[in-house]
């Protein structure tokens, strides 16, 4: 019997299920800077019939600036933008950070209460990232509330990862308290986690007796929009015959270790290879002026090229010999956003993270090669010897396309999430509902 004031229908099997989509780092429209990891799941999962709320911050982390949320760009997109407030943050991280993050928490809980208190079936499934984790644990209680799966997508591990900036005895027990108990909380209340790698996907095991659904979907690309950047950019990238170039794409922050990168290539610049070798570092962060003046003083041959938007990074990729992924020691980091680009790109890749799974993934498929961070003789000796064997570069080339193609291709590695999201909603029938059209909406 329908009870007064509802209009629903009695269950239709064939009804579209709604989706939200949580994420507070994400590229947009027309915007040139951002993950894409949650726009290409939200147009997948149209793709495959469902409706999809996408829900994001009204503050684009990228360019530290508010979005103009009634922009057009926001609009006609196949599923619905909702974005909810944050006061926004100068820095990656700091104080003003973690404040912006609880405000955004706090919006993202009234938003959710708003749509249950309009619809009390407005989502058949809350999908959302973690960290940050005071955001992912709103859903996970909102979820739970409503009787519905919610899926933890596991792409860092906060505060183990804080700890690489800010590591005090007892203070930081203290600082990290509740990101940990977040997380904790998080994890305890999931239905299936979604991780970035195997270590990121079998973390919240580590809080919980309960046994639940895991899956590893790298963050990958779209092999397609990378050919298609690499080829229509590849006449403007320049590489002289006479040069051999190492590279490195991504942020220069506290994770990543580009000054020993830096210091191979003065070592390498000292040993007479045939060709002269060039490293070029694109992309920005905090480290790149002390970069800089290390590469001036060691006279070291680094080009720090600053930020390159995505299709041209492709070609600067695709024109080098050798591709360098630099973490230090203590790195959270298990496989890193860039390793997708890097496998695209047909390259050699010198890994100096520590993270045994990645590792052991290096050494088994066989697209490169792993040494020990901070030591910067030991990434110079690995890397001239791969600049002197142009047919092991070509060998190890072939294999990291062929492991890009196989496993790091979004179009197809992400349909593995769809299919865990099928099946859990298949378990959690709602009655049917109006279809409302895709717009973006404030929270």
């Amino acid at each position: 019997m329908q009870n007064q004031g509802q209009s629903y229908l009695h269950y239709n099997p064939s009804a579209p299920r709604r989706i939200a989509v949580v994420t507070m780092g994400v590229k947009l429209g027309d915007e040139v800077r951002g993950y894409t990891r949650f726009r290409f799941l939200s147009e997948l999962l149209v793709k495959e019939g469902f409706e999809v709320d996408l829900i994001t911050s009204s503050f684009q982390h990228w360019d530290k600036a508010q979005r103009d949320c009634d922009s057009p760009a926001y609009r006609g997109l196949p599923y619905t933008v909702r974005f909810i407030r944050e006061p926004g943050y100068r820095k990656n991280l700091d104080l003003a950070r973690i404040r912006s993050h609880r405000i955004a928490a706090k919006e993202l809980r009234a938003l959710f209460d708003q749509r249950f208190a309009a619809d009390p079936c407005a989502y058949d499934l809350i999908y959302a990232e973690i960290p940050p984790n005071d955001v992912a644990r709103v859903c996970a209680e909102e979820a739970r509330a409503h009787g519905i799966p919610f899926v933890a997508d596991i792409n860092d591990l906060w505060p183990e990862a804080m700890r690489m900036a800010v590591d005090i005895p007892v203070l930081s027990d203290i600082a990290f308290a509740p990101f940990a108990r977040d997380a904790r909380r998080t994890y305890e209340l999931l239905s299936a986690a979604v991780g970035t790698s195997d270590e990121y996907a079998a973390r919240p095991a580590v809080d919980r007796d309960r046994p639940y659904q895991r899956l590893t979907v790298y963050v990958g690309n779209d092999l397609a929009a990378f050919d298609e950047g690499a080829a229509a950019h590849g006449p403007a990238v320049a590489k002289p015959d006479d040069e051999l170039w190492v590279t490195y794409a991504g942020t220069l922050g506290a994770s990543y270790d580009l000054a020993t990168l830096v210091e191979a290539a003065a070592l390498l610049a000292q040993r007479g290879l045939p060709q002269r070798v060039r490293v070029k570092v694109l992309g920005d962060g905090p480290d790149r002026s002390s970069l800089e003046a290390l590469a001036q003083r060691l006279d070291a041959p680094v080009d720090l090229v600053g930020y390159t938007p995505y299709d041209q990074m492709a070609a600067w990729l695709c024109a080098s010999d050798v591709l360098v992924n630099s973490l230090v020691k203590a790195a959270a980091q298990s496989i890193v956003t860039k390793i997708g680009d890097y496998l695209a790109a047909g390259k050699p890749l010198v890994n100096t993270g520590s993270s045994p799974e990645f590792r052991a993934k290096v050494d088994a498929e066989g697209f490169g090669a792993n040494v020990e961070a901070e030591d910067a003789v030991a990434l110079a000796d690995v890397l001239e010897d791969l600049l002197r064997n142009p047919s092991r570069r070509k060998m190890m080339g072939a294999k990291a396309r062929a492991v890009a193609e196989e496993q790091f291709d979004q179009p197809k590695s992400y349909l593995a999430i769809v299919d865990l999201i099928r099946s859990l909603t298949d378990q959690h029938p709602e009655p049917a509902r109006p279809h409302e059209g895709g717009d973006a909406h404030h929270g």
